[in-house]
């Protein structure tokens, strides 16, 4: 029988992130069935109770407790848990033990006085607060956070532009500056190719790609997934742009965002007209003629803006790249090979991404021949009633709001879509799963070795019901990632993953499994 098991330490304070990470260990230990590690702040007694591990004392603490909770088996000493907590934060202590950690942002100016950038990643009602502070202190500021409210990231962008300041956020998770990865990113060149993106995994893979191009990146800027909505009007794209514009490092600019309102796409895309560089754009699902008609090069994907940014660099002659690295008889051999394996009744598709740039892509490929029915739809009747519940051709975004709320992001911690993808292969109708794993800073240690578990065991039970599962994969990252591309790739395949160069591709050989499937025409001519 499993009880829940809880203790209280008043007055005691941990970070959020170090906690959470804690919350996943401690669950990993024998006897534990669910753990639930943090301060006592509204959002983690709420969680308490959604994971059925809240007791009437919990509900009593207050943001400055702390408290572990679990439920565990009944001998499971509460004492016992409490000295595996003591000993992960202590061993988490000891690996900074060196580092000064300044307590307040304005012990941090004083410490650091020649430093111009603050990144805040603190519970959203209070990084604005914090933003404000660094802007009048004339510094740039990225926040991490999300859950920050539009009318106070518009206040604070306004502030910025008046002060010629950066204002990367909120909900900004990748930023490149003077060649140091913030948040999540990747190792990549130093070059000549400046990048402003509304997306974190969309930069990233521009980035990436840019380097397996032989070339670099002069200075990459986020803006944050709202800069471009009509409220906010892209201030700080327009802000960014201005800045790569004026550096004398940057010869071709690359423009990221999912479609813009449309009148504040036009407003950047004027600015970008009187540039004096090549800009390129890919506005994910859209406005590739308008980009055109302000002499723009439009991008059809994340992999085609970086090719035709490569192009423009080296004055080469721009093309459109919509097909594949590897030849076309391979692409049929591969479609034919995996579409062989089911039988009749497997027909449908899950897309599940840590990246939600990456899914909005796949789901824009894929949704010129199927459905795609998503927690982040395309359009809004194809929205999931339950994110939790997968539903015939389906795309989930574990980044999103659903999957994160008191929990790592899923490139820290893949439990979610573990989990999810176990659940899905017993599903008799399910064909394909199509990943992405996102290397570099910020990310698990081992994405791939995380998940190859999970992968070689919902292969397997397909298998013992007389089926097949088929995985297309992509990973991004450079081979001086901390996770190492090739050691990452050579493990997926081993696991029977078929991998493609980019998330474009993969999505579109996915494309091509499943027609093959369906309609008995998957191939290439």
């Amino acid at each position: 029988m499993e009880v829940v098991k809880y203790s209280i330490l008043k007055n005691t304070y941990y970070d959020s992130v170090t906690l959470m990470n804690i919350s996943k260990e401690i669950k990993s230990f024998k006897g534990i069935k669910e753990a639930l590690v943090g301060m006592g702040t509204d959002l983690n007694k709420e969680l308490a109770v959604n994971l059925n591990l809240s007791r009437p004392e919990l509900q009593e603490i207050t943001p400055n407790d702390f408290f572990v909770s679990v439920l565990a088996d009944e001998d499971t000493a509460i004492e016992d848990v409490m000295k595996q907590v003591d000993e992960i934060l202590n061993r988490k202590n000891a690996s900074r033990s060196g580092d000064y950690m300044p307590k307040t942002l304005d012990t941090a100016i004083r410490y650091e006085p020649d430093s111009n950038l603050v990144l805040i990643s603190l519970p959203g009602k209070y990084a604005a607060q914090e933003a404000k502070k660094a802007l009048n202190n004339n510094l740039h500021v990225m926040i991490f956070s999300d859950n920050v409210r539009i009318e106070e990231e518009k206040e604070l962008k306004d502030l910025a532009v008046s002060k010629g300041l950066l204002m990367m956020g909120p909900d900004c998770g990748t930023a490149i500056i003077n060649n140091v990865p913030l948040a999540f990113a990747n190792v990549v060149r130093k070059g000549h190719i400046g990048i402003v993106g509304a997306s974190g995994t969309g930069i990233q893979e521009v980035t990436v790609l840019i380097d397996k191009l032989g070339e670099g990146v002069s200075q990459v800027i986020g803006t944050g997934g709202r800069d471009l909505d009509g409220e906010i009007g892209g201030l700080m794209m327009l802000q960014g742009l201005k800045a790569l514009m004026d550096d004398p490092e940057t010869r071709v600019i690359v423009l990221i965002s999912k479609p813009p309102h449309p009148s504040v796409a036009e407003k950047i895309l004027k600015s970008a007209e009187g540039a004096g560089k090549p800009i390129v754009v890919d506005f994910i699902g859209g406005g590739m003629g308008m980009a055109e008609r302000y002499k723009a090069f439009a991008a059809h994907s994340l992999e085609d803006a970086a090719r035709k940014a490569a192009a423009l660099l080296h004055n080469e002659k721009v093309e459109d790249f919509t097909g594949f690295s590897l030849p076309i008889e391979e692409i049929n051999k591969i479609v034919e090979g995996e579409a062989g394996k089911f039988v009749q009744d497997q027909k449908y598709l899950r897309a599940f991404y840590t990246g939600g740039t990456l899914a909005g892509e796949a789901m824009d490929i894929l949704g010129k021949d199927f459905e795609i029915h998503s927690n982040i739809p395309l359009s809004p009747e194809l929205k999931l009633e339950n994110p939790m519940v997968s539903y015939k051709n389906t795309c989930i975004d574990f980044g999103d709001d659903a999957f994160t709320l008191g929990k790592p992001h899923p490139m820290i911690d893949p439990a979610a879509r573990i989990e999810r993808l176990l659940q899905d292969a017993k599903d008799d109708e399910l064909a394909l799963i199509l990943m992405d794993f996102v290397l570099g800073y910020g990310s698990h240690r081992d994405p791939a070795g995380e998940m190859l578990p999970a992968i070689m065991e919902a292969k397997k039970s397909m298998e013992e019901r007389g089926k097949y599962l088929s995985i297309v994969g992509y990973v991004c990252g450079t081979d001086k990632d901390p996770q190492g591309l090739r050691e990452t790739e050579n493990k997926l395949k081993e696991a029977g993953v078929v991998l493609m160069p980019s998330n474009a591709q993969a999505a579109k050989l996915a494309g091509l499994i499943l027609k093959r499937q369906s309609k008995g025409s998957g191939f290439v001519g």
